[in-house]
């Protein structure tokens, strides 16, 4: 089996394999090391982690629809949970409060003990946007608040979440290394070379470790198999989508046509008509419009190329170019 059906140079970090292969397992885990430190802002610094057994986490690709083979402790015995979560699904944060207390309760000992917990990190890569009141707002971290005081209550439990389709900065935008490791894990699988501006050490491991022509014929075959469940995945919600957009249209229609006809039946039912009616079509394409806004942000999130996006959604390139 060769590479006749993979056009690019290096994986997708959203496949199961890709992330396993960049960041769970210890031959890399360099890589761990410095995206962890990055997103830390060297508040803590990792020095080394030790993977732990991520079996009762659900790592299966057909679990649910995200990725979590990223279970580590660093030497301090501080915990850390890094997800990959390839489409959007309900109670998704829910789903991070409930692994989060796996590492919490692994950490009671047998015998005497007195309550002492090491931090916990639960950290969620995101291929959607969970977050539509802010397009510059990607980067959130969550902590147990006072509400009154406004102060941390609790500051050895933390969540991040990466709104990645968010994250938009070019090559001569990249500054920090939080910055450098967001733009890999956004671009990395339409790269064709190694941009000039990720030049840290850390990145030439990272690069020769996603090159697919150095994978062996197994590897070839595993990334393979990932990457055709990923495009399965894509096409379900893209499916799932269309098929939303398409109810939204009928909603909006028939909820415009019943307030119009209410209103004809109070000032006359050749107006109320008329005026239902275009009050109906005006909603529903409204709607329509609001369907197909979020379904080619997704697609632009996925790399689709501006020329499709237009033919699948009848917007204009000017606005795909302001998503």
């Amino acid at each position: 089996m060769g590479t006749d059906g993979i056009r690019e140079k290096y994986i997708n970090p959203y496949t199961d394999f890709g992330f396993k292969k960049l960041f769970g397992t210890a031959m890399n885990k360099e890589l761990l090391i410095s995206f962890l430190n990055a997103l830390l802002y060297d508040r803590e610094v990792i020095c080394d982690v030790t993977y732990l057994n991520t079996e009762h986490l659900g790592t299966q690709e057909y679990d649910r629809r995200a990725i979590f083979d990223v279970y580590c402790v660093n030497e301090k015995g501080e915990r850390f949970l890094v997800e990959m979560q390839k489409g959007e699904q309900n109670f998704f944060k829910d789903r991070s409060v409930y692994y989060s207390t796996f590492p919490i309760r692994e950490q009671a000992p047998r015998g005497q003990w007195d309550y002492e917990l090491k931090a916990v990190y639960v950290v969620g890569i995101l291929n959607f946007v969970f977050d539509d009141t802010d397009d510059d707002y990607f980067h959130h971290e969550v902590k147990l608040t006072d509400l009154r005081t406004r102060e941390v209550f609790y500051d050895k439990l933390s969540f991040f979440y990466l709104e990645m389709p968010k994250f938009n900065k070019t090559e001569n935008e990249l500054v920090t290394m939080f910055d450098k490791w967001l733009f890999v894990l956004r671009n990395l699988a339409y790269l064709m070379e190694r941009p000039r501006a990720l030049q840290e050490r850390v990145f030439t491991s990272l690069f020769e470790a996603a090159e697919i022509a150095k994978f062996s014929r197994r590897e070839l075959c595993q990334y393979e198999e990932s990457l055709k469940n990923f495009r399965d995945m894509y096409s379900v919600i893209t499916t799932a989508e269309g098929k939303g957009l398409a109810r939204g249209l009928e909603e909006g229609l028939k909820k415009g046509l019943k307030k119009g006809l209410k209103k004809g039946l109070e000032e006359g039912l050749k107006k109320g008509l008329k005026e239902g009616l275009a009050k109906g079509r005006e909603e529903g394409l409204q709607k329509a419009r609001e369907q197909m806004m979020v379904s080619a942000r997704n697609l632009k999130s996925l790399g689709v190329a501006k020329e499709i996006i237009v033919q699948a959604t009848g917007l204009s390139p000017d606005e795909i170019e302001r998503l």
